[in-house]
């Protein structure tokens, strides 16, 4: 046992350390595997089977599979211009308020991209090619503004210009939400989202008859910052921190899973009267 809790932690600080390089990814992947694996669980018949088809040919055929690939093509030249599509910024001034023009200008935020690829994957008049890409955005978009501080604060980067040290070693906080926060509870993306699918019955989704939920999805995430006390009052993140906050977490994970579903089942909800090009 103690050699597998140093390799453990070994592999977070690696994690960690990778992470604060630059603007920190949403969740990291496990925490987007977990995501994609719920909400496959929750797809209907219809909508299952259609996520089959256009993602017939991925190296791994499930939203699980493709629920990193938005970040993995960000340096890329087909992800030029998406960095803007993984977060929300928000004014400390007004907390946890959204103004559409000044927040997502050009729909240039998680909330405007979720909403725009929805649209695309619906339009059975797309090519296969297109909505294809719309439903591997959407399965790490959902995630992303579900990760607390990717709908946080501009004036530190929803967290990244935050520093802390978990396990004595530097790295942000946005980082420590992505990756250690998951992580830290030891188990293989597979397992953990088998026992989040046991986990107690989530709060009632208020936001399944709003016209936009992403919006909302996001104000939820901001005000989980602020109504949790996510800064730390000290830059050494202690254990108790994680495991105060972890139930916090695994909660959001599994909204997003949830939410996710819903959407996919309503945008694939009838059946395809023909195929379009690939």
């Amino acid at each position: 046992m103690p050699r597998l809790r140093t390799l453990f932690h070994a592999t977070v600080c690696v994690g960690l350390m990778v992470l604060t390089a630059g603007q920190a990814w949403g969740w990291g992947q496990d925490g987007h595997r977990i995501i994609g694996r719920l909400a496959q669980a929750e797809l209907k018949p219809t909508a299952q089977a259609e996520v089959a088809r256009l993602l017939a040919g991925e190296p791994e055929p499930s939203l699980e599979g493709v629920a990193t690939w938005a970040d993995q093509i960000r340096d890329l030249p087909e992800g030029r211009g998406t960095g803007r599509w993984h977060w929300l910024n928000l004014p400390k001034e007004s907390p946890c308020s959204f103004v559409e023009e000044r927040d997502c200008k050009d729909g240039n935020c998680v909330v405007g991209a979720i909403r725009a690829q929805a649209v695309l994957l619906a339009d059975r008049s797309k090519p296969d090619a297109e909505r294809r890409k719309a439903l591997k955005f959407l399965v790490h978009f959902v995630g992303d503004v579900h990760q607390p501080f990717h709908a946080g604060f501009g004036f530190d980067r929803g967290g990244n210009d935050t520093q802390v040290r978990w396990l004595q070693r530097g790295t942000n906080l946005h980082a420590l939400w992505d990756t250690a926060m998951v992580q830290q509870a030891g188990l293989e993306p597979d397992a953990y989202a088998a026992q989040l699918q046991g986990g107690p019955e989530l709060p009632q989704d208020d936001t399944q008859s709003l016209a936009q939920p992403e919006v909302e999805w996001a104000l939820e995430s901001c005000r989980v910052i602020t109504e949790n006390g996510l800064y730390p009052e000290r830059r050494v993140i202690p254990r108790s921190y994680m495991e105060q906050h972890r139930p916090l977490a695994e909660m959001r994970l599994r909204q997003a899973g949830q939410r996710l579903a819903r959407l996919i089942n309503t945008a694939l909800a009838s059946k395809p009267e023909r195929s379009s090009s690939r």
